[in-house]
């Protein structure tokens, strides 16, 4: 990835809470059972629906729990009494396919652990909300980490890190690799390729929808399209009239730090790298408090058949540990992204 020196960084990992949850379960957890003798009340404006928006306006965060649902599509369902908007996956990082309409995979092995990230905050075009949906469940051991992203703004911003990440911002490069290249060849270092990402076989107009995301492009060797796209560390939140910290590690090579066929990789030649708006790079030190800036605020979310969580992309950031399963062990959460919206970045005036 780096055209002038190897870049290198001791590998961090999570701790993702200090023990204790950061926000309180019972103020974004509800019991539908409690609503509903039977079948959840799918109704607009029915009980259930008016608890979740209010708890998603004032949190930020709902989990639906005990809901008796068992398919996706029925939770799908339950999540759009609050997902009133859905975009489709064009762009994105991951490698998901669909497991049925506007539901999508998680798109990481489970073996990885997750940086806490904001959902497609590397895109022009970003996600409001996003929602997670459990068909199998791994009790104990599969749970989601969310970040309580208005104090991890105010933690970050109060340190010399954070002045220089408002100020110079990031630039977020991607290298998305060719299908047709792999046909015969073992996937060493692919991450995704640029077919799947802007589902297009036609270069042409892969570049086309790549730069209608704000990236710019240039192609490599074996049709390798590599894009970069410079914004705003912060974005805008409306409902909070102030800036939020939108960016996080996950954008960086040490995303794949426990990644299958991507890990043994130098970190300058994996697919992703992130550095500041002026092209220089994050100090180890920097990548620390980055990681544990958002570890400070965590709190788990366990998952359970037929729950749903939604996640406010503003107000919290998400990630999870790696997971190792035992025999006839699953874990599937399908992920629903809520509306689009086009990025600002900071304002000057809402800090």
């Amino acid at each position: 990835m780096s055209d002038t020196l190897v870049r290198h960084h001791d590998i961090i990992e999570p701790r993702w809470w200090n023990g204790s949850p950061a926000v309180d379960p019972s103020s974004y957890q509800i019991d539908v059972s409690s609503l509903a003798a039977d079948a959840p009340d799918l109704s607009p404006d029915g009980p259930l629906a008016q608890r979740m928006r209010a708890t998603f306006r004032e949190i930020g965060l709902v989990h639906l729990v005990n809901t008796g649902l068992t398919e996706h599509g029925d939770m799908r369902a339950l999540a759009q009494l609050v997902v009133d908007a859905e975009m489709s996956y064009e762009g994105g990082a991951n490698p998901r396919s669909a497991l049925e309409p506007n539901v999508y995979e998680i798109g990481a092995p489970l073996s990885a652990w997750l940086h806490y990230h904001h959902e497609m905050a590397y895109l022009q075009a970003s996600t409001k909300m996003v929602a997670f949906l459990c068909k199998r469940e791994l009790p104990g051991r599969g749970a989601t980490f969310v970040s309580d992203n208005v104090r991890a703004t105010d933690a970050l911003l109060a340190t010399e890190f954070g002045q220089k990440l408002a100020r110079l911002g990031v630039c977020y490069r991607r290298e998305l690799t060719d299908r047709e290249a792999f046909v015969d060849r073992a996937p060493i270092g692919v991450y995704n390729h640029w077919q799947q990402s802007l589902g297009t076989d036609d270069p042409v107009e892969a570049e086309r929808r790549a730069q209608a995301q704000g990236l710019e492009t240039s192609w490599g060797p074996d049709r390798l399209l590599r894009t970069r796209y410079y914004v705003s560390a912060f974005e805008y939140f409306p409902q909070l009239g102030r800036n939020l910290l939108y960016s996080s590690v996950a954008d960086h090579s040490m995303w794949f730090d426990t990644w299958p066929l991507v890990e043994q990789l130098p970190q300058d030649q994996r697919p992703l790298w992130m550095t500041f708006g002026d092209d220089s790079d994050f100090t180890q030190d920097e990548l620390r408090q980055f990681v544990e800036v958002y570890d400070r605020f965590g709190s788990p979310v366990d998952w359970r058949v037929g729950d749903v969580g939604i996640i406010c992309n503003y107000r919290f950031a998400h990630g999870r540990p790696s997971i190792t399963l035992g025999q006839d062990e699953e874990r599937e959460l399908g992920v629903l992204l809520g509306e689009a919206f086009r990025r600002v970045g900071d304002v000057a005036d809402a800090w």
